[in-house]
């Protein structure tokens, strides 16, 4: 079956289960289930409910990454870790076994500046660092935030290029993303219609010239939830993503693991 036919073909239903689909993944870089934080779960209730989904779907660790955001969702690193370390304990309470990190998703704003020049940051892996930008219009800071997170020693990772729609009659600017030095993190719902006809269309060419490096769940609650399920079901995501160097897998070495998974 070829590429697109794989997309846009038969729309009957797969009776086939969505457990452990995404067990080839290893790391999922990008959700939001820490509770209280941002506009993520709201309760360490909801958290439990979707890491125990994301566990069906075969993903066993995970690293938390809440909004920073000036103004709307203003997590610091002390925040994010008192959240965290209150879900893990949860986790550990009820012998749940999911391996929990945590980073932030930081938004390209007025006060994202300030963060990089202080280094006070939260990275994922010691290494990386999630960003994103508005959905109503380009940031045109882009590049130097990318060059100054290069300068701290750390490599960017930009968040859901394909739901910018302001990018998607322009692949040009996403070779000079790439160029720059920035990785690129797929939302795997994306390749469904569930953000729209031209976010898909628009990942679909980024994943086809092989230009995703992480790919990410999203995960803000159970509607993200289930429409991953359905997702796995209707897509074979390892094959169609085969052309790209999806780096989840090896994020952290045996040793870290085991670091945090006894912290």
């Amino acid at each position: 079956m070829g590429f697109w036919s794989k997309i846009f073909g038969s729309k009957e239903k797969q009776s086939e289960a969505h457990f452990n689909k995404l067990s080839w993944i290893g790391w999922d870089i990008h959700n939001h289930i820490l509770p209280g934080i941002d506009d993520g779960s709201d309760s360490i209730e909801q958290s439990i409910q979707l890491i125990e989904g994301l566990k069906e779907l075969g993903i066993h660790h995970g690293v938390s990454t809440p909004h920073v955001m000036a103004g709307v969702h203003n997590n610091t690193p002390e925040t994010i870790e008192a959240a965290h370390s209150s879900l893990n304990h949860a986790l550990k309470e009820s012998h749940i076994n999911f391996t929990l990190g945590f980073s932030a998703e930081y938004m390209i704003d007025d006060q994202i500046d300030e963060w990089i020049q202080a280094n006070k940051l939260c990275v994922i892996a010691d290494k990386y660092m999630l960003i994103e930008m508005s959905y109503l219009a380009e940031s045109k800071a882009l590049f130097n935030i990318i060059k100054s997170i290069q300068e701290l020693g750390y490599q960017p990772i930009l968040a859901h290029p394909e739901r910018y729609n302001y990018y998607h009659n322009n692949f040009k600017i996403f070779e000079e993303i790439k160029a720059a030095g920035c990785l690129l993190q797929l939302n795997l719902l994306s390749v469904s219609k569930y953000y729209g006809e031209g976010v898909k269309t628009c990942a679909l060419t980024l994943i086809r010239a092989g230009m995703y490096d992480f790919v990410g769940t999203d995960m803000h609650h159970d509607r993200h939830l289930e429409a991953l399920k359905n997702v796995v079901n209707k897509y074979d995501l390892k094959d169609l993503l085969k052309d790209c160097p999806i780096r989840n897998a090896k994020l952290y070495d045996e040793e870290k693991i085991k670091r945090l998974s006894i912290a």
